[in-house]
């Protein structure tokens, strides 16, 4: 009789890297909101490596870790962050001059549309951990406050929207960062997430 024998390979949870990844470029990004620093040209580094390269390959972890909300999360925000630079690099003439008809009210509707996605994560978020939760809050008045600004809608108003609610998305991001590392490094609670609402029950 045959013997069938199993091998189950181990994949380490990329959350942590994930999530630095968003914190970090929410970090750069919001100085030049704040009018600390000037230009997106030394952005792009970061918004490809950290804001895309490293959410999108910690959300392929996810998947095969069936870790479903960060699969998709990381993976959605780091698509949005390789559009975003490309959008920079165009704007910064990387492909050359830039057409007279470019119209950059199509990434404010674009940043709408992932306010629009990103309302339904935000339920997931609260039932993962208030941390999470609170992030993706923080992300709705981003995307929301940038695309009107982008549509030219109360621009300042909506700009210093769209800065200090992406400076604080990145603080709360490094926070739980490290506390998704420590965490799961020592095996047990070092620093808080917050415990899930438990406004939505999942089936069993």
């Amino acid at each position: 009789m045959s013997q069938v024998q199993e091998t189950k390979i181990v994949t380490a949870d990329a959350t942590a890297l994930g999530v630095f990844g968003l914190s970090l470029i929410t970090f750069v990004a919001s100085t030049q909101k704040l009018g600390w620093t000037t230009g997106s040209v030394y952005l792009m580094p970061w918004a490809l490596f950290l804001g895309s390269f490293a959410q999108i390959w910690a959300a392929a972890v996810d998947f095969k870790r069936n870790s479903y909300f960060g699969a998709i999360v990381l993976g959605a925000f780091g698509l949005f962050w390789i559009a975003v630079m490309m959008h920079w690099a165009i704007a910064n003439g990387w492909f050359g001059e830039v057409p007279a008809n470019a119209d950059a009210k199509q990434f404010g509707y674009a940043c709408l549309g992932y306010m629009v996605f990103c309302v339904f994560v935000t339920v997931a978020a609260f039932e993962a951990n208030k941390v999470f939760g609170a992030i993706m809050v923080l992300i709705l008045v981003l995307l929301g406050s940038l695309g009107l600004q982008l549509l030219g809608i109360e621009p300042e108003i909506f700009g210093q929207s769209a800065a200090w609610a992406e400076f604080l998305i990145s603080m709360l991001g490094f926070y739980g960062s490290g506390a998704i590392f420590l965490n799961t490094f020592f095996g047990r609670q070092i620093l808080p997430l917050g415990k899930p609402m438990g406004w939505v029950k999942k089936a069993a």
